[in-house]
């Protein structure tokens, strides 16, 4: 009677933002809303072959994002994460690093950095090394050199006569003065 009158429960999944080689990034639990007997059905069997599309309400906070944000979702008795921080998964054994919030709808690679305190021994980021080699190599073809200091730092005189010697040359088309 009670199944009858509130529906069928959530499906609960498992939310994987990545998968790397023996690495799953894993942002936490998550459930899916079906609209009856036969909506559930059809979302199992379109979580089992991973081509679920819709919302994913996250179990930590309810924010509800799109599944496309997401490698996997796992339903929960395909997928099993150890004490250890071990995940059992297609048959395998998978590291687990844990993704933040922040990470959730970033549209990039995550590499995984190991923690010293917390439940999981790896936290997932964002990957800024393609920007960093961007703007290394940018800096390196136009001539320029970057140099990052405090605001209130002082340049030495030579530092600054020639800084704005530069900028004069730039200002001065054809010498005029």
């Amino acid at each position: 009677m009670w199944k009858r009158l509130f529906g069928k429960p959530p499906i609960r999944v498992w939310v994987i933002k990545q998968v790397d080689g023996d690495l799953l990034h894993l942002c936490g639990e998550g459930r899916i809303t079906p609209e009856g007997k036969r909506a559930r059905d059809d979302m199992l069997s379109a979580l089992k072959r991973g081509e679920y599309q819709g919302p994913v309400e996250m179990i930590d906070n309810g924010l509800v994002l799109n599944a496309r944000l997401f490698a996997a979702l796992l339903p929960d008795d395909a997928f099993r994460l150890d004490a250890d921080g071990i995940a059992h998964w297609q048959g395998q054994r998978w590291h687990v690093s844990k993704v933040p919030q922040r990470c959730w709808t970033y549209d990039g690679p995550l590499v995984a950095h190991t923690m010293t305190h917390g439940d999981f021994d790896l936290v997932s980021s964002e990957d800024v090394s393609g920007i960093r080699q961007r703007a290394n190599s940018d800096a390196q073809s136009d001539g320029r050199h970057l140099q990052f200091g405090a605001a209130d730092e002082l340049e030495g005189e030579a530092e600054f006569a020639a800084r704005w010697q530069r900028r004069r040359q730039t200002e001065e088309p054809d010498g005029d003065h």
